[in-house]
């Protein structure tokens, strides 16, 4: 399993439970990354989406204790639950997609995080863990610096040295 978000300098993820930036480099890296394959989430990143509505083109696995069964996605209502549906997939294809607490309690069982890292500081109330400072992860992949909708962007992959198994 992966991980894939935008952080500013800050680590800083989000914003009344809202993406800080705009940016279509970003969006497209996740868009192409997640199509076809498996994204995990908790019910406040479900609920941020246009609508409600989960993301076209992939399998939507949504922990929501409280939430309802849905036709348009995989609701799962315990830790256990969740567990239990990722085994069902191939690991190099599930993708946690938000929000924070879903980060934080999968971080350890998550081969890779992709992170868009923003050089800019976007007001965030909402925090990822600083991956440079976690001795269980090492940055492996870092793109040159790009350019885009007023903002430098890089791409960057941590790997996670020491994972825990599900």
């Amino acid at each position: 399993m992966k991980a894939i978000l935008h952080a500013d300098k800050q680590w800083g993820i989000g914003k009344s439970n809202s993406l800080m930036f705009s940016i279509p480099a970003d969006m497209k890296f996740f868009r192409e990354t997640t199509t076809g394959n498996v994204v995990v989430m908790g019910s406040n990143t479900l609920k941020s989406f246009p609508g409600g509505k989960p993301l076209k083109n992939r399998t939507n696995i949504v922990l929501y204790p409280d939430g309802e069964d849905r036709e348009d996605c995989k609701i799962v209502r315990s830790l256990d639950e969740l567990f239990a549906e990722i085994k069902k997939y191939d690991p190099d294809r599930v993708f946690v997609i938000g929000g924070a607490m879903m980060y934080r309690t999968l971080l350890p069982y998550c081969s890779e995080v992709l992170v868009t890292k923003v050089d800019a500081v976007g007001g965030a109330d909402t925090f990822f863990e600083n991956l440079d400072e976690n001795k269980d992860f090492e940055l492996v992949s870092l793109s040159d610096a790009v350019q885009t909708n007023g903002y430098t962007i890089n791409f960057a992959v941590y790997k996670n040295n020491n994972v825990k198994i599900m």
